[in-house]
């Protein structure tokens, strides 16, 4: 096994209880554990970024999901990219940098075949869980493969100066889009979408019903929404659906901290007279498509075509309030935690 010096204690953050609504800093532990040693197949990273993100509110409840929920009295789980600093494994050595799913952490162990071998050369390290990252796949997937976009579509995108979102604007218009509009929760960052993301028009969703400002900014209707919201989002898109309009639905923010049942929108029968499609999707079931995604997404990295925002948070012990941070929408773009 090569090495590098080993520190001698692992900052993690543990769940220690469910919560219920709105989470809440008790349902939390930041622990001190001892730095895990590699095994066979394994290398240990020092990590450098962890990322937050609204699903995981999800794997903080016991109910069934398409994800297996975090275990009680254990560290959590997220998206990480950092440096190898031992390695039991063929093909990834000290030095090397590589992308995990086990953030929340200072320094994880993982399996060789579980860690991507990323470049800091080609895009900065922050970028891999981000625009290039599971975000920016989210993105390309959902528009492209589930929204089955086309050149000439009018694309409505909600919460859409966060990570995912304002790469779907994005992609969109680089591809042709006739039209991009997107909502967000503040003055400030509708005015970063149009003159920084490039959409046709953006409004507030707090400066009056979604459904009436979303008529104002398309006149001529919607073929794609790109649903990162739910509730009164995805009725207003309902209602400005056009002719075969397609929903491809990411996420239902709104929902996450729900004690209650939520009504599903009261328009549902416009898509029988639309022909409309709603379909939801898991970035998950479309790695197929990370190669073609990383060599057109990195190009238009690299080249400035596509820009992206970062809110980075310094140190582990701020990981659970950039957390909740994200859950309040105070991130523009990717939230990040550098440690």
């Amino acid at each position: 096994m090569t090495e590098t010096q080993l520190p001698a204690v692992n900052r993690e953050w543990h769940l220690v209880s469910r919560p219920v609504g709105w989470p809440k800093p008790e349902d939390f532990a930041l622990v001190e554990a001892e730095v895990p040693q590699p095994g066979e197949g394994q290398v240990l990273v020092r990590n450098a970024y962890v990322s937050v993100d609204p699903y995981m509110r999800g794997r903080m409840s016991a109910a069934k999901s398409y994800v297996a929920p975090f275990e009680l009295g254990k560290v959590m789980q997220g998206g990480a990219v950092g440096e190898v600093i031992a390695s039991n494994a063929e093909g990834i050595e000290v030095g090397d940098h590589v992308l995990h799913f086990f953030g929340w952490r200072e320094f994880a162990v993982v399996d060789a075949k579980q860690a991507v071998k990323v470049d800091p050369q080609a895009a900065p390290l922050s970028t891999y869980l981000g625009a290039l990252g599971m975000t920016g796949l989210t993105a390309y997937a959902g528009l492209l493969r589930t929204a089955s976009f086309k050149e000439g579509d009018s694309v409505f995108v909600s919460g859409a100066a966060g990570a995912v979102g304002s790469q779907v604007g994005q992609i969109a218009k680089l591809k042709g889009a006739s039209r991009v509009i997107g909502s967000a929760g503040s003055d400030e960052k509708v005015k970063l979408l149009v003159e920084e993301y490039g959409f046709d028009a953006a409004f507030n969703y707090k400066n009056g019903p979604v459904s009436e400002q979303l008529r104002a900014a398309a006149p001529d209707g919607v073929d794609v929404y790109f649903d990162n919201v739910g509730g009164d989002h995805l009725e207003a898109a309902i209602g400005s659906l056009n002719r075969d309009g397609r929903i491809a639905v990411c996420g239902m923010i709104s929902v996450y901290n729900s004690t209650e049942p939520v009504p599903g929108p009261k328009n549902l029968a416009r898509l029988i007279q639309t022909r409309g499609r709603i379909e939801g999707f898991l970035v998950g079931d479309h790695y197929d498509l990370q190669a073609q995604f990383v060599q057109e997404v990195g190009a238009w990295v690299r080249s400035g075509e596509l820009k992206y925002s970062e809110t980075v948070v310094e140190g582990i012990e701020n990981n659970l309030e950039a957390f909740f941070g994200v859950l309040r929408g105070d991130n523009v773009g990717k939230m990040i935690v550098k440690l």
